[in-house]
Formats: structure tokens, sequence, C-alpha cells
């Protein structure tokens, strides 16, 4: 027999000895009837003096529990037509799974490296502020979530089955936890085993990777996809394409203009990314002086609309470290990322407000490039203020709203450096105005908030794309192109790492749905 119960239990309680006493005592049973538990979801309530977690929880009376199997459920057979994945991120990568157990041969390109060989890259950056323009936070194999975060959740519920996604990263290796939690999450030190081994079932499943693989042209012949051409010199042909490149591959736009495939502006964010020491993010939103070991690092969720846009909080990281995220030499670009455990002193969150078309005017002789343009021109000035290296221009958070020069600034989990600069120098007028009137907001929320102990680092620029690619909204072809298929960031229709996932296999979907029809 099986029952469903909510319950709640303070932060001391949350094991499974005092849940099964608890959920014994709701149902009225003998605690040894309970064979099995398994919580469907938890979350932490911290309106209350004291915080607490709620627990929604699948009890089994008198057996077991079945054992889960999440494995994809592969096509049993020889492969049908290929389809070309470019882009190995979880676009790329959950396309390539879905297209297995469609009958489908997914052949995945991607410009970077495997996930082994991308962290040297990485050191580069952090250490020697060198930025590889094929391997980077960025690119390579697993793209930007790999090394940085992991963050599972998303408020796109509406656009595919996010709970089938969740149990993909468990069955290849992910904690079941991220079942549960209101806000899963998998950690940066653990995702590289998960994205190799979901690599590795590809390839045995008959798919094919190839790395250090950048597509530099797109083969186009009568209206429709052939194939592309790779670095340069090899070709790989099909009829069906799916462009899943992230929001910051640039050259991909580049191409698609130069081969005059529709794009078109997009609105997108701009703004700051702020750093709190940790546990002065616990005192506010806990309202205790000391976390204890109960309890995870705290994060928040807060949003302003001021009568022009709205600002918000973005990929806050708790126990997190900020990252440098730049895709070419000559830029700067930061972004943030945790551990799994959450333990590094710091909180970081981006904190962006909307970018218009109006915005980017003085580049509206760019068509569909324009807010591009403006980003890069943003990411430039930032990498030239702060001395043409990988630090980053930064500023006390009370230094900015009262608009002086930091003197000195706080300890930074930031590895290139941050230099004082007064952000009114880097960042354009609507958004320093807007960041100013926000965090006084925000202030009102979480009191304490605004505090010379937190610093902003500029620029947080690559919240999303500033192009679209559009598609059919009921084939996901594009627009004119027959046979390509944009998808996830890079398109312009999907943000983080299920939404992205979930837009992968959609591409899959319809290709199999339209080639029976």
């Amino acid at each position: 027999m099986q029952k469903e119960i909510e319950i709640t239990v303070a932060p001391h309680k949350n094991n499974i000895e005092s849940i099964k006493r608890i959920s014994a005592s709701t149902l009225k049973i003998n605690i040894d009837r309970i064979k099995t538990v398994r919580v469907v979801k938890r979350s932490i309530d911290a309106r209350r003096a004291k915080p607490f977690f709620r627990l929604r929880l699948l009890i089994f009376i008198d057996e077991k529990a079945p054992k889960n199997n999440f494995e994809p459920e592969y096509f049993q057979g020889e492969l049908g037509d290929q389809v070309i994945i470019v882009g190995a991120g979880p676009a790329g990568l959950f396309a390539g799974i879905r297209a297995l157990e469609l009958g489908l041969k997914p052949i995945i390109v991607d410009r970077g490296k495997d996930v082994k060989n991308r962290r040297r890259d990485l050191a580069a950056i952090n250490k020697e502020h060198i930025v590889n323009p094929e391997s980077n936070y960025c690119f390579g194999e697993g793209g930007a979530g790999t090394y940085s975060d992991g963050k599972l959740y998303t408020r796109s519920k509406k656009r595919g089955d996010v709970k089938k996604i969740l149990e993909t990263l468990v069955a290849f290796g992910a904690d079941t936890d991220i079942l549960a939690d209101a806000h899963p999450h998998i950690g940066t030190n653990k995702l590289p085993q998960i994205i190799v081994a979901m690599r590795e079932a590809i390839i045995a499943h008959g798919g094919e990777v190839h790395f250090e693989s950048k597509m530099t042209d797109l083969l186009i012949k009568n209206g429709a996809v052939e194939g592309i051409e790779i670095n340069e010199s090899r070709r790989i042909k099909a009829k069906k394409i799916i462009l899943a490149t992230g929001h910051s591959a640039r050259d991909i736009y580049y191409l698609l203009e130069r081969k005059k495939v529709a794009i078109e502006f997009k609105p997108f964010a701009l703004g700051v990314r702020v750093e709190h020491p940790q546990n002065m993010i616990d005192k506010i939103q806990y309202k205790t002086e000391e976390r204890g070991e109960f309890l995870p690092p705290s994060s928040y969720q807060l949003v302003c609309n001021t009568k022009e846009r709205g600002v918000f909080s973005f990929c806050m990281c708790p126990g997190g470290i900020v990252a440098p995220c730049a895709t070419s030499p000559g830029e700067v670009v930061t972004n943030g990322w945790s551990p799994s455990k959450r333990n590094n002193p710091f909180a970081n969150s981006g904190i962006v407000t909307e970018v218009k078309e109006s915005d980017v005017s003085d580049f509206a002789h760019e068509g569909a490039l324009k807010g591009l343009k403006f980003q890069e021109k943003i990411e430039k000035k930032c990498w030239e203020k702060a001395g043409k290296t990988q630090a980053v221009p930064a500023q006390r958070l009370v230094d900015f709203m009262q608009d002086r020069k930091s003197i000195d600034l706080p300890a930074s989990s930031y590895i290139p450096g941050i230099t004082s600069v007064e952000l009114k120098e880097v960042l354009p007028d609507f958004v320093i105005k807007n960041l100013r009137k926000a965090f006084l907001e925000f202030e009102s929320k979480m009191k304490g908030f605004l505090t010379n102990e937190a610093v902003l680092h500029a620029p947080e620029s690559r919240t999303s794309s500033p192009v679209r690619i559009p598609r059919d909204k009921e084939t996901f072809e594009h627009i004119e192109l027959k046979g390509l298929y944009p998808c996830a960031e890079g398109a312009g229709y999907a943000g983080g790492i299920v939404s992205a996932a979930i837009d992968g296999q959609k591409c899959i979907e319809k290709i199999i749905e339209y080639k029976e029809k």
C-alpha cells in the first residue's frame, strides 16, 4: 500500500529516522510497517521566526518500493536518417539521447574540447588571463552549464516534461535529490562525470560525437540545408540540422547573416554580478546569527519593476564563485557557479535589467545584430577599464549607490582579480539608473542587502542571446530554410539547462512528427 502525505520538520530532524517517525505518527500506524520513504518534494520555508522543511512524501506501507529505472529506452534495430546536432551543450546532448530513442542517428559536433581537456583552458583564463575562443566556460562538452553551476530550476514547466529531464540526469549519475528539491542543483564538481556518461551512451548506441569541430559553413541548396562544413575543410551531409550553439556563439549569427538566413533582434538583459558574504545572506534569510549544520546556504530571488523596465536577480549562486566567461580576447564577462556542497564563503547573483530595441538605436545600422554589437561594446569597455586583462571593473554596493569610487575593495571569489572602477563609466545610464532603484527596493525586501561589504562585478551581459533565429511554432523548422532547426538559448527560445534540454528533445520529436505526415 502507498500513501502520499505532507509533513513539516525542523532542520535537525531532516533525516530518514525522524521522517519515518513523524510519518508513522501522521498515518497513525506502527513505524515498522513503513518499508520505504520517498521524498517527492522538498523545500525550505523561512518565512517564520525559525525555518523548517516542507516535505511531500510517498510512503510504502507493508511493501518495499520498486527500484527506479530511469535509463533511456533506446531504439532497437538499425538507426535511420542521420541528424547533425551543432553544439554539445544540454540541448545538443539531450537531443542526441532523444534521437537514439526514436531511431535517428545523431552526429554531434562541438567547436570546444571534451570536459577533461577543457579544464586547462579554464585555468588559463583564471591564472594567465588567456581566453581560448574555442574552449572556455561557454564552449566545449556540456556547454556553459558544465563548468558554471548546474542549476536545474526552471519556470518553463509548460515547455515539456521537466521530470523526464531530471530522471535522465539521475540515470547518468546525478543524485536522486534533484527529483525532490524545489530548486535542484547538481554542482560544477559533479556535472563533468554526468556529461561524459551521456556522451559515452550516445556513442555506444550508434551516435557520433566530435570535439574541436567548429561549424564554419552551412551548406544550402534550393532553400534547404544539405549539411555543414567543419573547420573549413571537412563536410558532413544531412537534411536535418539542429542548431544548438548557445547564446555566446556570435560567429554563428554572423554566418547566418552572411548566408542571408533570417535572424532578428531579441531583447536581453544587462547588469552586474553582486557578491555578498554567504553568512550575511544566511542571517537575512534565516533570521538567525548562525545557519548551523542542518540548513543549506540560503539563496534569494528578487524582482523590481520600475516605471521603465524590470530588474531581476539571475543565476543566484549560494556558496558560489564569480567566474570569467569571456569567449574572445579583448572582452570581459562574468557569470557564477557553485560546487555541489555550496560551501564557498560567498554568495553571488546576477542583477540585470532589460535591454530593449530602443536602447541599442546607436547600432540600428547593424540590423538584426544591433543588440550583439551593443553587448560587445560594453564587454570591451569593461576589459579596457580593468587594464586589458580578465580582471573586472568592481565597486562596493553602497559606493555605487552614493556615486563614489571605492577606495578599496573587499575580498572576492573572482580569481582573475577585481579593479576599482566607477561602474557608470562602463555601463549605460539606463542600466545604472534602474539598478540603483532596484537595490533600494531589494533592501526593503531583504534588510541588510544594501551593504558596502557587497561588491558589484561588471558586466553580467550573457543572460540570454541578443539574437533570435526565427522558427515555425508548429514544426520548429526555420521559417525560411528547410531542414534547419534553431534550438534553445542560441536561437532565443530557452534558457538554462532544463529548458534547453527540453527544447533539444522537442526538435528531434518535431523531426519525427513531420517526417511521418
